[in-house]
């Protein structure tokens, strides 16, 4: 909290914040945080993996199915491979398109 103090605006801090409060399973803090991000710093990737998920495990399927879409999009702005990786296997996950190949 010192370091959101000293730099409100920095997107990092934000998104550790809503990480150590989706591991401490305090949803309503880390949808905050995260939604700060959406609104403040809608190009921070990292995001989209993580509130997706967060999304699944409070059992919204459709909110998280389009995080992850719009992160993907953004991903491929980006031209982050990575992300964009994570991002469509997230998603192919949430719409039971995650098949293993026989």
């Amino acid at each position: 909290m010192e370091f959101l103090k000293s730099d409100p605006q920095d997107p990092f801090v934000i998104y550790a914040l809503a990480t150590e409060y989706n591991s401490l399973k305090d949803s309503e803090k880390a949808f905050y945080y995260y939604n700060i991000l959406l609104n403040e710093h809608p190009d921070y990737v990292g995001t989209y993996y993580h509130l997706g998920k967060l999304y699944e495990k409070t059992d919204d399927l459709s909110k998280a199915v389009m995080v992850y879409q719009k992160g993907m999009e953004v991903a491929r702005k980006k031209r982050d491979n990575h992300a964009l990786s994570e991002l469509q296997a997230a998603y192919n996950s949430a719409m039971g398109l995650d098949y293993e190949d026989d």
